[in-house]
């Protein structure tokens, strides 16, 4: 493998006597995908926001591109260039279109012209399949559209890391595979990428490793097949049970990728 894309070492984060984060060792290589799954409370999502320093670590190290993040002198607005993230809500302006949405950040951020903001931001959501969808606005779309939207946005800022913090938890379930799609159009492009979430057939179908969390900690870290279908741990084979349809409790462990979204 290539140097790592993220190196997280001894990451601790607490919100005053609530230790959220007990000391994460992690790395991502070079366009890996890596899902985190975990029940809640477990630190997924401020582990993920804690790689773009959306919350400051207590403790420890983060290191993306070769940057350490955590480092006070660091540039964080030149190493969020390179991050792009996608949350739970879509966040888009209500006011401006689907094209300005994916404008504004380019030209005041990039700094990059009109005409080449408007490039871009057609390109990207030719991408996402919402090419048709440039002039319209945020109220006139699905969910599903809207997280798409709200993808092609972070990608026309041309990141070399994508973080998605549980992009389909949101939506309606029948939304939810357009946006996934997405997601493993990403992928085979090698796109690294970081992604929290409870869709347990993406996970087995797309992510090169998952990663387990409970308590704060990494309990397991291995290939889909292994951690999703045999895990090692009870911790791990207790929350996989708990996400499988009730219907589906006595199937066989094998069948386990066919896990659905936790509510």
């Amino acid at each position: 493998m290539s140097r790592p894309e993220i190196e997280i070492k001894g990451l601790h984060k607490s919100f005053g006597d609530n230790h959220v984060l007990r000391g994460i060792d992690l790395e991502i290589g070079q366009g890996e995908v890596v899902c985190v799954i975990g029940p809640s409370g477990s630190g997924k999502s401020t582990l993920l926001r804690c790689v773009n320093l959306l919350e400051e670590p207590s403790q420890g190290q983060v290191v993306v591109g070769g940057t350490e993040v955590t480092d006070p002198d660091v540039d964080i607005d030149a190493v969020r260039r390179r991050i792009g993230m996608v949350f739970q809500q879509f966040n888009l302006f209500p006011h401006l279109t689907v094209t300005e949405n994916l404008t504004l950040p380019q030209r005041r951020v990039l700094r990059r012209g009109k005409a080449e903001a408007a490039r871009v931001a057609a390109e990207n959501l030719q991408r996402v399949g919402l090419a048709e969808k440039a002039d319209a606005y945020p109220s006139s779309l699905s969910g599903g559209q809207q997280q798409r939207v709200a993808i092609a946005r972070a990608l026309a800022m041309g990141p070399e890391v994508m973080l998605f913090d549980e992009p389909t938890s949101a939506l309606d379930p029948e939304l939810v595979g357009d946006v996934l799609a997405v997601m493993r159009m990403l992928a085979q492009e090698g796109m690294t990428m970081m992604v929290v979430t409870h869709e347990m057939t993406f996970a087995r179908e797309v992510a090169d490793r998952v990663v387990f969390m409970d308590g704060g900690v990494v309990v397991e870290d291995g290939a889909p097949g292994q951690v999703i279908a045999h895990p090692r741990h009870e911790r791990t084979r207790h929350f996989l049970s708990r996400l499988l349809d009730p219907a589906m409790a006595d199937v066989e462990e094998g069948t386990s990728d066919q896990v659905g979204k936790d509510g």
